[in-house]
């Protein structure tokens, strides 16, 4: 048991985003673009190829909101970073539509760090290299449709 803990730890230590080149980091090219969903809303930032490499949707019904990067097999952890507020978070992935996601609740501390972060975000998976994201409206206008 002792073993399985360090383990899990050494794992959760390795996949972290360094907080401090995160806040050097140069954001990638791309842009942020919101639309209503049947069931939400949802934010999607695209790099300047149109490639949309995350996916910020909110359940209302569930008060879930969910960030999904493109994947192509499953990681322990989806890595979230804000100028105030970080985390590793549990992940799943799925294979039919080749995307890593993890759920928060609307009233998660992260998103409001995500939503009021300065100038960048980051969301990585474990062992890749994080995308670094201009921070833009389009992720507090999400938090707010998750809270109303």
């Amino acid at each position: 048991m002792r073993l399985s803990v360090l383990a899990a730890a050494a794992l959760a230590a390795s996949s972290s985003l360094s907080a401090q080149d995160l806040a050097a980091a140069v954001p990638v090219a791309g842009d942020w673009h919101y639309a209503t969903a049947s069931d939400g809303s949802e934010a999607t930032f695209a790099t300047s190829g149109g490639n949309v490499q995350l996916w910020v949707h909110c359940t209302r019904a569930t008060r879930r909101v969910s960030l999904a990067r493109p994947s192509s097999a499953a990681a322990p952890f989806l890595n979230v970073w804000s100028s105030s507020a970080q985390r590793n978070l549990p992940s799943a992935f799925n294979p039919t539509n080749g995307r890593l996601s993890a759920d928060l609740g609307s009233y998660d501390s992260l998103l409001d760090g995500l939503a009021n972060s300065r100038g960048r975000v980051a969301v990585g998976i474990s062992g890749q290299t994080p995308l670094v994201m201009p921070a833009w409206p389009e992720l507090a206008r999400i938090v707010e449709d998750c809270r109303s």
